[in-house]
């Protein structure tokens, strides 16, 4: 689990350590116990939780899967929302400007149709997704909410889903006698 949250391990040139995560799902696949991979969760977040935005209750999600891929012993994929993004966003955009100021290669798009126009409110989107990774990573726990949390006892903050093949078969296995009432009426 702890190689999930490592920056070599991502697939943007982005270190997620200099931003927070707003949310985390992590699916898990082989044999391995639901309940060591929500603790261990657990623990990254509790041991990192200047990374995790507090605003976002339960913003980690586990499914844990019991069949491994082909070939392997178990496997893991991580998705995580984290506001460090800003960072290739921001490049992005960068040299999007500079670009476009020389109206470099536009012509070959406002030649198929575009207007240029369309690329300034591009611009402005990308700008705008910016500050708003900003925003949210600046964002803190507002008092009523957090108090009004305190009193609620839910689900730990980890929420796991566990699947099995068995799980699958009756979910096909459901569909197809779904389809059969419904054509017979």
């Amino acid at each position: 689990t702890q190689q999930m949250f490592d920056a070599r391990n991502m697939m943007t040139a982005c270190d997620p350590r200099r931003g927070r995560y707003l949310t985390v799902a992590g699916v898990f696949r082989g044999k391995m116990s639901t309940k060591e991979v929500d603790e261990q969760m657990l623990a990254i977040q509790q041991k990192n939780s200047n990374y995790f935005v507090d605003w976002i209750p339960h913003n980690v999600k586990v499914a844990v899967c019991d069949i491994p891929p082909r070939g392997l012993r178990m496997a893991s994929t991580f998705i995580g929302n984290n506001t460090a993004i800003q960072e290739i966003f921001r490049r992005v955009g960068e040299q999007f400007s500079l670009m476009f100021r020389r109206k470099a290669f536009l012509h070959w798009y406002t030649g198929e149709g575009m207007d240029e126009m369309e690329f300034t409110e591009a611009e402005n989107n990308l700008n705008d997704l910016v500050s708003e990774y900003q925003q949210y990573q600046d964002a803190t726990v507002d008092q009523d909410w957090e108090a009004e949390d305190e009193e609620e006892e839910g689900p730990s903050p980890v929420a796991t889903t566990k699947v099995t093949a068995r799980t699958e078969v009756k979910l096909e296995t459901v569909t197809e006698t779904s389809k059969e009432v419904v054509a017979q009426q």
